[in-house]
């Protein structure tokens, strides 16, 4: 799986980067670098090699995570066919608990009906779905859990 682009920790704030070095820090090409230049990335100066502050390019590709976010609001899941926050269809939502205290919601998108899911504690239920009727699932099933295993055995049968 491809990663979800360069992340601004990879950055030294005090270090000074070319553009390869920038490039081969990040994990991208030196155009790839080059168009960020074009988006706003600003050098140190306008000289050659054309050189890059660590704590501006942290701050850039901050800025570019940040606007790609989507935070979803009281009474939303996050659909990725719409690639957007939707409340869920009929208001119905089913909670599966994966460990005590925690599990995943499921739900249909009102505007698609995709299936959207999202990770959530039991305790915070009521802040993030507030007026939407939650329907508790049976867990999965543990190997943990299972009764005893069967005593027939081969190597004991005689023929």
């Amino acid at each position: 799986m491809p990663s979800r682009g360069p992340g601004p920790h990879r950055v030294k704030l005090h270090r000074t980067y070319s553009v390869e070095e920038l490039a081969r820090c990040c994990g991208v090409h030196k155009n790839t670098v080059r168009h960020w230049q074009k988006q706003g990335l600003e050098p140190i100066d306008t000289s050659r090699p054309t050189l890059f502050a660590g704590t501006v390019v942290r701050a850039f590709l901050a800025r570019r995570t940040a606007g790609r976010k989507r935070p979803c609001p009281p009474g939303t899941l996050y659909c990725f066919h719409c690639r957007q926050p939707r409340r869920p269809a009929l208001d119905m939502v089913d909670y599966v608990p994966i460990k005590p205290g925690s599990g995943n919601l499921k739900a249909l998108c009102a505007t698609c009906e995709t299936t959207m899911h999202r990770r959530a504690r039991e305790a915070d239920l009521p802040r993030i779905l507030p007026g939407i009727a939650v329907q508790f699932r049976e867990g999965p099933a543990r190997l943990k859990g299972c009764p005893s295993p069967s005593l027939n055995c081969d190597l004991e049968r005689k023929d």
